[in-house]
């Protein structure tokens, strides 16, 4: 039987300042709402600049509170208006001087449902985040909502095949990736990682990632935001790698038990023999 769920993305590119920059993803989330969709995800850190290929002090100042900031305040009726899922990868201030990566999960009546705090952090050339942010406190949590489980998965946090597996083993049917990744960094991984996390793990997967630059040298997004199914095939077409894009896909979440019902992935695990698993 079909259980199909509109889902929707959002990619674009920097405005030069946050009021703008919300106003124009509500635009776009409106947009999606028009077309039918029911759960939306925007990018890593949607309100402002990926400001981490420096280390400055002074983007501390786009942190806010979550669930009470005025950001989230704004996306709380935006879900209520709308009637959608939202998924808002935001700077996080938890109290002066703590600050995470974190996505807070809203539900179509406006109820904020929780948030995932990034846990994997980078601090490579062009991506100086722990500079930033602490490492995730809050595990791997999946949101039931209005569209059913979901799970968010941050950046980085994707070349880790762990907590993909322990999203689809709490039950995750559809995992958001918001991303702010470059052209000359990871390209290639785009077209491999979430396709490969989505088969493993036997569910859907949306990839979203900036277009455009930033204010610093070393922001070239492309874009190309996509979802995959369970059987690691694009559904549609792949984003443009250079316009701000909605990408709006219908997801048959019945194809999830079909898929685990031909590939027994899930009953074949073996964790008793997985003994490295956790090790330093």
């Amino acid at each position: 039987m079909s259980q199909v769920v509109r889902a929707a993305l959002v990619q674009a590119e920097w405005t030069g300042e946050v009021e703008s920059m919300v106003d124009k993803q509500i635009g776009y989330a409106r947009d999606a709402a028009e077309q039918g969709a029911k759960v939306l995800c925007f990018q890593e850190i949607f309100s402002s600049p990926y400001f981490c290929a420096v280390q400055d002090r002074s983007y501390f100042s786009y942190a806010e509170p979550m669930p009470d900031g005025p950001t989230i305040r704004r996306m709380t009726e935006l879900a209520k208006e709308t009637g959608m899922v939202l998924v808002v990868p935001m700077f996080e201030m938890e109290d002066e001087g703590v600050y995470y990566n974190t996505a807070g999960v809203i539900d179509a009546d406006g109820t904020f449902l929780g948030k995932y705090r990034k846990i994997h952090i980078p601090q490579v050339q062009g991506f100086w985040e722990k500079f930033y942010f602490r490492p995730g406190n809050l595990g791997y949590p999946t949101f039931d909502s209005a569209v059913g489980r979901i799970g968010v998965y941050i950046c980085y946090d994707r070349h880790f095949p762990e907590g993909w597996r322990e999203l689809g083993l709490a039950g995750a049917k559809i995992v958001f990736n918001p991303s702010a990744t470059t052209r000359g960094h990871s390209m290639y991984l785009w077209q491999l990682e979430q396709p490969a996390a989505a088969v493993a793990n036997e569910y859907f997967v949306g990839a979203i990632n900036r277009v455009g630059t930033d204010p610093n040298e070393g922001t070239d997004y492309y874009g190309s935001s996509y979802f995959v199914d369970p059987r690691a095939r694009t559904i549609g077409e792949v984003a443009s790698d250079s316009h701000d894009e909605v990408v709006v896909r219908d997801l048959d979440l019945a194809m999830i038990e079909e898929t685990r019902n031909y590939w027994q992935f899930f009953r074949d695990r073996r964790p008793e023999t997985y003994t490295r698993t956790g090790a330093v």
